[in-house]
């Protein structure tokens, strides 16, 4: 029975590697670090301050071609306009599988208020890029030959849009973003579920505190769809924010959940269990730079390894104007 244990456990990793090699950008928790951009194109331009953001991610310590993330991100405001363009830049390696992807975006806002006190905007905004996959089978053979394993390191290259919007009301916000709208054949365009990495995200949330005051709290959900493979999850989080002389700190907690289980044997008999993240963050806005550590743990039964993952962000705002919105906004002011 441990054999059984340990042989599922085995091909979930290997299938979960399969499928997330090929997704383009993985979504994780850095868009909680002062970088919603990263994951919806209508954020592009809209803060006072464009920006620079950087994350790095490592999982699994110790493991060998464990999976490993790094984006390089940056968007801003075309001078007085209400357009907004960006660039992001991003390598990511899962066992035998790779990608790297680069998307450019533009972004326009739309002002309802009768100035720039009261914050009610709509933005949208569209990302269109390409993404290289490659699929390294050259130690696949060994000595054993295989007609399905060519043997080379196979890639393929394909273009993509993301496409969304967004919208604030004072402290309130909401994003609705379709990512990678185009079908994508990969390298193994002989699979379906490879074919369409389309997925959906809406994110929401609220800004709570008296503007002007030191400390502010922002509760938030984000859910997330996808279109192939029918699974769907939610994060939950919760922000708190403290302003200092030479900044802000800040810290949160997230929590992720699949709204889909999967089932294992287990003593002879068979379990359900689903994904579950546990992700705390912490950050600091020092002037116009921004560090940002997020420690995820995954908290199921049944894992690759008991290691948390580890991630860095660091930002620099230039270009920056005068705070526009009397509100609790800090996407935006």
């Amino acid at each position: 029975m441990i054999m059984k244990r340990l042989f599922l456990i085995a091909v979930i990793a290997f299938c979960t590697q399969f499928v997330k090699a090929q997704e383009g950008l993985p979504i994780y928790t850095d868009y909680l670090t002062d970088n919603y951009y990263l994951i919806h194109p209508s954020m592009a331009g809209v803060a006072n301050c464009a920006k620079i953001r950087m994350t790095g991610r490592q999982q699994w310590f110790g493991h060998e071609n464990a999976p490993k993330l790094l984006t390089v991100s940056a968007n801003g405001r075309i001078g007085e306009s209400n357009s907004g363009i960006g660039a992001i830049f991003y390598t990511d390696k899962n066992g035998f599988h790779s990608q790297n992807g680069a998307y450019l975006t533009y972004a326009y806002q739309l002002m309802f208020s009768r100035n720039e006190v009261d914050l009610n905007m709509l933005s949208f905004g569209i990302s269109a890029g390409a993404i290289q996959y490659k699929l390294d089978e050259t130690s696949f053979l060994n000595q054993l030959p295989d007609r399905i394993i060519s043997g080379i390191e196979q890639s393929s290259t394909n273009f993509n849009i993301d496409f969304g919007f967004s919208y604030f009301l004072y402290n309130f916000y909401a994003h609705a973003t379709v990512k990678n709208i185009l079908n994508n054949e990969g390298i193994n365009n002989d699979i379906q579920v490879t074919s369409n990495l389309r997925r959906y995200l809406f994110s929401t949330g609220i800004v709570l505190g008296q503007f002007g005051s030191e400390w502010s709290y922002e509760p938030s959900i984000m859910f997330q769809y996808k279109d192939a493979t029918k699974e769907s999850s939610i994060d939950i989080n919760a922000k708190v924010y403290k302003e200092m002389t030479f900044g802000k700190l800040w810290g949160g907690l997230s929590y992720r959940r699949s709204l889909d289980g999967a089932e294992y044997l287990d003593n002879g008999s068979v379990s359900n269990q689903k994904l579950q993240y546990i992700s705390p963050l912490v950050g600091v806005n020092f002037k116009e730079f921004m560090v940002a550590y997020t420690y995820s743990y995954q908290s199921n039964s049944v894992v690759f390894n008991n290691g948390g993952f580890h991630q860095i962000t660091l930002g620099y705002n230039f270009n920056c104007r005068k705070e526009r919105y009397h509100c609790n906004c800090p996407a935006v002011n």
